[in-house]
């Protein structure tokens, strides 16, 4: 049996964008199916312990604006650590994401996540803007006035609502977090032991 991992992101988070591209290969090279979770984080860590970054230490900030430069030049990956547009609403991003998952399947649901990611984080553009919403839809092949019409739709929000209780209920604290038959990889520092999971089947 193929192994499958539960992925549970947040639309805002550098560390997401920066394993995006390595949760796919890895689930790509191990024939794992891969699913995503948009969860909100901010509910998540308001039953977890865990803050939102304005409101947590200045040290810890100022670590995190050390480490994302570390991280970026470890990966190659050209991220601006103070983008213009964050933290952006996840409301209509999550919304065409869960409806993509939903209705037309799993991957199309995570190329758009990760499109809003790059274009959050490399890009310096506004995701939860509709009209760049609707370029970034374009951009991987789907119909934008479609998409944009089912991710308005209000029964995602209650989908992301009981996502997110899943994710408490399976222990999830943080993002990105993927989980293989119960067990939670917090961080996408994380992804080689993902890796190494993996091959064990």
């Amino acid at each position: 049996m193929a192994p499958h991992i539960d992925y549970y992101a947040s639309l805002n988070s550098p560390w997401t964008h920066l394993g995006a591209a390595r949760i796919e290969a890895m689930a790509m090279a191990n024939n794992a199916t891969l699913r995503i979770f948009p969860v909100d984080f901010g509910a998540i860590f308001s039953q977890s312990g865990g803050l939102p970054l304005p409101k947590r230490a200045p040290q810890r900030q100022a670590y995190r604006l050390m480490e994302l430069p570390r991280w970026r030049d470890h990966l190659g990956i050209p991220i601006h650590v103070e983008p213009k547009f964050f933290p952006a609403s996840e409301t209509l991003t999550a919304g065409c994401v869960i409806a993509l998952r939903e209705t037309v399947g799993d991957q199309p649901a995570i190329k758009l996540a990760h499109r809003v990611l790059k274009a959050l984080w490399q890009e310096e553009k506004n995701p939860a803007d509709p009209a760049t919403l609707t370029e970034l839809i374009s951009d991987i092949g789907l119909d934008p006035e479609q998409v944009l019409k089912l991710g308005a739709e209000p029964g995602w929000a209650e989908r992301r609502l009981a996502d997110t209780q899943v994710a408490l209920d399976h222990g999830v604290f943080g993002a990105p977090s993927y989980v293989i038959a119960g067990e939670i990889f917090w961080g996408q520092d994380r992804l080689a032991f993902v890796e190494r999971r993996l091959a064990q089947g």
